[in-house]
């Protein structure tokens, strides 16, 4: 692990049944590393089951970042938005049985009505990867930067990798989770800093981005 040597983890397979949103699933399968077989929509017919978000992860758009949330919205306004998933959930479902069902006529084919169905429906799938890449997933998604929504997932099966592997689950955590990656530059800036030279981010050779996620990594 400290070598970045990769062979020995490859060696490891385990096989997940997951359910989840299909937005996460979206997110998900972004890593293209694993064999998956997901539930078919086309064959079968999706369960009326949404994932509405708690309301303490409910939040606005983040102003700094593209990808993140901001404050986390309270009162009337999470009241507000929570109402809105629950009924265009409830609405969409509700059509999506209207089109496929064959009561007195033919109903739609399966694989048209779904796509009326929202981003917020659980589909499931069975994930077959090896170690190697599965810590990759989980060095990502099991970050503290990652959306919620597949972060929890990434930390249950960050447990299941430790009861299964737990010498390279140490490690993994040693030096991968636990452990920091350095530009050239950030190391040169790290050094300076070291013989006791005054370093800002305007004499730093960094970006504003760049250097706000230094010292993240220095102060903790």
């Amino acid at each position: 692990m400290r070598h970045w040597h990769s062979t020995p983890f490859e060696m490891c397979e385990i096989k997940l049944h997951v359910k989840l949103p299909v937005f996460v699933a979206r997110q998900w399968i972004r890593h293209r590393t694993a064999n998956v077989n997901e539930y078919s929509a086309r064959y079968s017919i999706l369960d009326r089951e949404f994932y509405i978000p708690a309301p303490e992860h409910i939040a606005a758009q983040s102003t700094i970042n593209n990808q993140g949330r901001g404050e986390t919205l309270t009162g009337d306004e999470a009241a507000r938005v929570l109402e809105i998933l629950k009924a265009d959930s409830a609405r969409a479902y509700d059509n999506y049985e209207a089109m496929i069902s064959d009561d007195g006529q033919q109903g739609l084919a399966r694989e048209l009505a779904r796509m009326n169905l929202p981003a917020n429906i659980y589909t499931q799938w069975y994930w077959k990867v090896d170690l190697h890449n599965l810590l990759h997933f989980l060095r990502l998604r099991a970050d503290s930067h990652a959306q919620y929504e597949i972060r929890v997932y990434a930390d249950e099966i960050c447990k299941i990798v430790a009861d299964w592997v737990p010498y390279a689950y140490a490690a993994f955590e040693d030096y991968r989770m636990g452990g920091a990656t350095l530009s050239k530059t950030s190391l040169d800036v790290m050094r300076r800093m070291i013989k006791g030279e005054e370093v800002a981010q305007e004499n730093s050779g960094m970006s504003k981005g760049e250097w706000r996620e230094f010292m993240a990594v220095i102060e903790g």
